[in-house]
């Protein structure tokens, strides 16, 4: 047995101090064909100085060298809204009412309209914000290629995944015209291959993320949200493979106004999928919270009549819209703020209630403690607006100390406002 041990030693020994050359012999052949690269390590010790800021173009919606997205359903205005967003940074106006840090070339390929619908959208945005044709010159580029342009990622006839032309197409425009930002609308249309396919999806977010890199830009890809699924801020609402959310780093929802959010800012119901609301849904870039942002829909005649259609076309913009003064400054944590207290009840075991001529008990004055500027007045419709929605529910129970049935208020947390998906 000790015998035929040494050889066997003896061999690993061998094939142990062969190691750090076969190691240098494989970086050698992976460096040669891949232009030297290797990974690129470095001492971390050595690192002394910070790094330079992250290269955000647009509030915290656009990053260079990051891959975002809108997830909306259909008809919420989600193109409208990243075109009004593109309008932002190619003249360097607040017009999102979010931060413009650089004016940008932007570059917008809709892959689901043709280019005189993309004519109109653009039309419609430039007329309702008095935009000329020579603020965009050299700072708005628009494609529609149709499926001549190819795809990033498709199937080729043996089920195998393949790399498509689109990307070529796409490196060479932001080349040509030194594009800041890319927005490809919309990803589905971007690539043939399976949608629910994780790993297949990873691919395409990968290629995308590669080309943000390479090129120092920022690449948006909206996309479609499931059918039945509108929930504000929800990341996992989009439509197919969760790898999209998993690749992306910002991400955001565009949802219509609730019924319950209609009651609350008064508007008529007829009226209330004109509002939409702007969530972040993951944004791993920079901390969650702050205050919910609308916007309203609103159509544009963009003045294109003709003999055969004389009042031309009405074409869908957005703009900014700020909820009623009644809520002003109250953020939705502020909110939740009254509604835990008034849930939660008295030291003495009652509740609070909505009630005219209620004193001690009476739950507008919750509303005033964390408003002080809010009037009684405006505090008490706070409370009945709540009641109409239903995210205030009276219920009946007896009093500890009078022993007599009366009614109180408890919150239902399903409808709490700002109800947002945390970050993984």
């Amino acid at each position: 047995m000790e015998a035929s041990a040494a050889p066997r030693d003896d061999r690993w020994r061998e094939r142990n101090a062969e190691i750090p050359r076969l190691v240098e012999s494989a970086e050698e052949k992976f460096r040669a064909s891949n232009g030297g690269a290797g990974l690129r390590e470095w001492n971390a010790a050595l690192d002394r100085e910070a790094p330079p800021p992250r290269a955000w173009l647009l509030g915290n919606s656009l990053c260079r060298r990051y891959v975002s997205s809108l997830l909306a359903g259909g008809g919420t205005g989600k193109s409208a809204m990243r075109i009004l967003q593109a309008l932002a940074l190619a003249t360097g106006r607040k017009l999102t009412d979010e931060h413009v840090f650089q004016r940008c070339r932007v570059l917008i390929v809709s892959l689901e309209d043709d280019a005189d619908e993309l004519r109109r959208r653009i039309r419609a945005a430039c007329l309702h914000y008095d935009i000329a044709r020579s603020e965009l010159d050299g700072w708005l580029f628009l494609a529609a290629p149709g499926a001549g342009a190819g795809k990033l990622k498709a199937m080729n006839p043996g089920g195998q995944i393949v790399d498509g032309q689109l990307r070529g197409h796409l490196e060479a425009a932001i080349e040509r015209h030194q594009i800041d930002c890319l927005i490809i609308d919309p990803l589905v249309k971007a690539h043939s291959i399976e949608e629910n396919s994780n790993s297949a999806v990873d691919g395409v977010l990968q290629l995308l993320s590669d080309v943000a890199i390479r090129y120092d830009v920022a690449v948006d890809v909206p996309h479609h949200t499931s059918k039945g699924q509108d929930k504000p801020g929800d990341a996992h609402r989009g439509r197919g493979a969760s790898a999209l959310i998993d690749a992306t780093r910002l991400a955001y929802t565009l949802t219509p106004m609730s019924e319950e959010e209609a009651k609350r800012y008064d508007v008529p119901e007829e009226q209330r999928r004109q509002y939409v609301r702007y969530d972040r849904a993951k944004v791993n870039l920079t901390a969650v919270g702050g205050r919910e942002t609308w916007f309203k829909l609103i159509g544009v005649r963009i003045g294109n009549e003709t003999d055969m259609y004389p009042s031309g076309d009405e074409v869908q913009t957005v703009e900014v819209w700020s909820p009623p003064s009644l809520w002003a400054n109250l953020p939705d944590a502020r909110l939740n703020s009254m509604l835990t207290e008034i849930d939660r009840g008295l030291p003495d075991g009652t509740f609070y209630t909505a009630g005219p001529n209620a004193s001690t008990r009476a739950a507008w004055q919750v509303v005033i403690r964390h408003a002080p500027a809010k009037s009684e007045q405006e505090a008490r419709k706070i409370i009945q607006t709540w009641l109409r929605s239903g995210l205030l529910v009276e219920f009946e129970y007896s009093n500890p100390e009078t022993r007599k049935t009366v009614r109180g208020l408890r919150v239902d947390d399903a409808k709490r406002p700002g109800t947002i998906c945390a970050l993984d």
